[in-house]
């Protein structure tokens, strides 16, 4: 059996076999790959979007030289330009890092070769028939396999199928001769930011870590010890793989719960959100999600459903999954339909109505529009006839879903609804006008209680 052939086999088995495997040398003491200064750059980050841009910002912060790597020269233009959406603590920090001649900006993949550490951060979206679209991160990871030399630290922290590290780097690294743990270092560590959100720094927040191989591990913990105050390595990038799956899946089924509760309180005459309060004051045992007209970003819409698409390869069922992704893709109709019956109950049909968004982010205080539930309900409201507009400080522009472009309207209290559907409650936003609209749909359930407004 030849060596590359030996490795593939350890590999298949699992991470715990190759380390075991007989031959192989112990490498509990090393070098961390980061510092051997035959490297130009400690850190190179592929993929410059809402993870890979912060993580690059946050290691160049730490004094490491840092290589932000996209294949689009749009997005290196925005970052360029500090037009980047962006936490206020990133701002400043790439205002700083543009001036910083140890921080560089390219589309050149062929410069991975000079990184002593590649972190593959990439998007993993789902297609339209929810199955995962691997596009992306397998030409990432292709790319990262064809400049790979030996002594790098090569990690991914897209989310993704349990194996995927294995599968898109591991292997294909041992095909070129490059053994996992001892001529080169494998890990997964699943990112953890949360867009808009600044309650905690990107140092504050512990990372999962898992390799390969112990070695392998044991090197991609001391890169992120260098942006990280705290990090858990566990025993297999496997692990890590599916920690991040457990996390979003997690938050799916409880968001979920919260919205069949919300159904529940509804027919039995009660306010979700007293009872959620009232929960919420247990110290234990507990913990508060609000219900609403369905969820979006990158991560809770399409995460667990590259669980479920390992789990149905594997013939391995997960109903609880499947009811709480189910119950959450059919929430936005649920907004529809509702409003479709308070149109009705004011003697207005939906054609020629006049309805206003407001907000049509998928969560307060950010611009992005990525699986927003708003372009659903606007969609499907401009197929039934509606004249529909959207009103959101944050988002100039939304498409209607019918190839058209929406432009966000400056005054929606002028513009003359005859029922505003309030979808994302942004920080700033001007709501008290609100106590004159003919009707309100609230799909936040936070507006206080009025003869015009209507709980989702």
């Amino acid at each position: 059996m030849t060596p590359n052939t030996r490795v593939k086999t350890e590999l298949s088995r699992g991470p715990q076999a190759l380390h075991a495997a007989p031959g192989w040398p112990e490498e509990s003491l090393l070098t961390t790959a980061t510092q051997d200064p035959a490297f130009t750059f400690d850190v190179a980050i592929v993929g410059m979007g809402y993870v890979g841009l912060p993580t690059a910002l946050a290691l160049n912060a730490s004094g490491r030289r840092v290589l932000g790597l996209d294949v689009s020269e749009n997005r290196l233009a925005v970052i360029r330009e500090e037009r980047a959406d962006l936490l206020d603590s990133d701002k400043a920090r790439l205002n700083n890092a543009l001036q910083d001649p140890t921080f560089m900006l390219s589309s050149d993949l062929s410069l991975l070769a000079r990184a002593a550490a590649v972190v593959v951060c990439v998007p993993t979206p789902v297609d339209e028939y929810l199955v995962p679209d691997l596009g992306i991160l397998r030409a990432a990871c292709a790319s990262v396999v064809e400049f790979a030399t030996a002594g790098q630290l090569l990690m991914l922290t897209s989310t993704t199928y349990v194996g995927s590290t294995r599968d898109l780097l591991a292997l294909p690294l041992a095909a070129r001769g490059l053994i996992p743990g001892r001529d080169v270092y494998v890990a997964f560590s699943p990112e953890r930011i949360n867009p808009g959100v600044d309650s905690f720094s990107h140092e504050d927040v512990p990372r999962v870590v898992g390799g390969v191989t112990p070695a392998c591990g044991e090197v991609a913990e001391r890169l992120l010890l260098a942006s990280t105050k705290l990090v858990h390595r566990v025993p297999s990038a496997d692990v890590a793989e599916m920690t991040k799956l457990v996390e979003n899946t997690f938050r799916a089924v409880n968001i979920a719960l919260a919205n069949e509760f919300a159904d529940i309180c509804h027919e039995l005459n009660m306010e979700v959100m007293d009872v959620i309060d009232a929960a919420s004051t247990k110290p234990y045992g507990f913990m508060p999600f609000t219900p609403g007209p369905g969820v979006g970003g990158h991560c809770i819409p399409c995460d667990p459903h590259y669980l479920l698409w390992q789990l149905r390869k594997a013939r391995v069922t997960a109903p609880v999954i499947e009811q709480a992704m189910a119950g959450i893709a059919g929430r936005p109709h649920q907004v529809v339909e509702k409003a479709r019956r308070i149109l009705s109950d004011r003697n207005h049909g939906v054609a020629g109505a006049r309805v206003m968004v407001l907000g049509v982010a998928y969560k307060p205080d950010v611009e992005d529009l990525r699986e927003s539930p708003a372009l659903e309900i606007i969609a499907a409201l401009i197929a039934d006839g509606a004249v529909v507009a959207y009103s959101d400080p944050w988002c100039q522009t939304a498409p209607d879903g019918h190839g058209g472009v929406l432009t966000s309207e400056q005054s929606p209290a002028d513009w003359g609804a005859d029922l505003v559907i309030l979808h994302t409650r942004h920080s700033k936003a001007d709501l008290e006008w609100l106590e004159g609209a003919p009707a309100v749909l609230d799909t936040t359930y936070r507006l206080a209680k009025a003869d015009n407004v209507t709980r989702l």
